[in-house]
């Protein structure tokens, strides 16, 4: 039996810009920035309300944010949300390297963390 190699594209490591969204780096930190706030709900084991409550929105958006609905959030909310969460958000503007490139780029970097166990 011969097996024919299945035809695959390799992706860029950002699926906004593999589907060809123009601002995909935009999208990607919002989402990384979403799955942050996400994993402190999830470890900190609060219902959707008690998060809601935390970030002074309702439900309903908490319910649209773990579930990666992020058009009614701007990067800006998502780091205040963060802050209330007891998060540190650093901003670092480099000058850009690649010579090759006419503009600079967005990336948002989670580094892993140990949360304490409290209800708070």
């Amino acid at each position: 039996m011969n097996k024919k190699p299945i035809k695959h594209t390799e992706s860029s490591g950002n699926v906004y810009q593999d589907l060809g969204f123009v601002d995909a780096e935009a999208r990607l930190a919002k989402a990384n920035l979403a799955m942050r706030i996400t994993d402190i709900i999830e470890k900190k084991k609060w219902k959707q309300i008690d998060a809601a409550e935390k970030l002074g929105i309702n439900q309903p958006k908490i319910s649209a944010l773990t579930r990666g609905q992020l058009s009614g959030f701007s990067i800006e909310r998502l780091i205040h949300f963060l802050r209330l969460l007891n998060q540190n958000v650093e901003i670092v503007v480099r000058n850009n390297s690649m010579r090759h490139k006419a503009y600079g780029y967005l990336k948002v970097i989670c580094r892993k963390f140990n949360l304490v166990a409290s209800g708070a």
